[in-house]
């Protein structure tokens, strides 16, 4: 199973707050709804164009949308 990407979101708490629908929203961004519900789950992450559609369809801009999250290195990483 391959690992839920880095970027975090507040897709579906922002969507809902605006009684949007996920078609609702893919239609407005040019994207499916299963697109959207990829997004919400953090199992997608989207391209940077849909990103910035987001956002400023919400009127926020991309740091108040999405998030990184740094990936965990192991102890061992830069070791000899």
């Amino acid at each position: 199973m391959s690992k839920a990407p880095p970027i975090t979101n507040r897709v579906r708490e922002l969507r809902e707050a605006r009684g949007l629908t996920q078609t609702d929203l893919g239609d407005a961004i040019g994207v499916t709804r299963h697109t959207i519900i990829a997004i919400e789950q953090g199992r997608y992450s989207p391209s940077l164009e849909s990103a910035f559609r987001i956002a400023r369809l919400f009127g926020l801009g991309l740091e108040d949308v999405f998030g990184w999250e740094e990936p965990v290195r192991s102890s061992r990483a830069g070791k000899r």
